[in-house]
């Protein structure tokens, strides 16, 4: 199912924001996912600059979520990554679980509005489908 216009517009608004604090936000995201799922930290230990590639990882793609071709390359390194340190798909609701109420945290509810909020969500659950289907095909090879 493709990505809502609303939704497109909304990520895309909150493109500048997260250029500034985006590193704020992933900082803040991996400090509730290892506190609330310690289980995950063992998948990070050796992530070098973990915060800084996210950060970069999610501007991006909230500035191309109206273009993803533009992303498919990001995609397969990313999608490999994982398969080398055997991230599950149970692993994503964690992730979006955390990076939803960082996000919140670090740029407000004024900010990061119910609606921003579900947009943000949509937007999440595209990709980690896109990124599960790929997974799944290089576990499975």
């Amino acid at each position: 199912m493709p990505i809502s216009k609303q939704t497109i517009k909304l990520v895309k608004s909150t493109s500048p924001l997260l250029k500034e604090r985006g590193e704020e936000v992933t900082t803040r995201m991996y400090q509730i996912l290892f506190s609330k799922y310690p289980e995950t930290e063992v998948l990070f230990r050796n992530a070098n600059n973990q915060p800084t590639k996210l950060a970069t990882a999610i501007c991006a793609y909230a500035e191309n979520i109206d273009k993803l071709e533009n992303l498919s390359d990001a995609v397969e390194i990313m999608a490999q990554r994982h398969v080398n340190v055997e991230i599950q798909p149970k692993h994503y609701p964690m992730v979006a679980d955390s990076l939803l109420t960082a996000m919140t945290e670090v740029l407000g509810a004024d900010v990061i509005t119910d609606e921003v909020l579900s947009a943000w969500g949509e937007a999440y659950n595209f990709l980690a489908d896109v990124l599960k289907k790929r997974e799944k095909e290089l576990y499975d090879a």
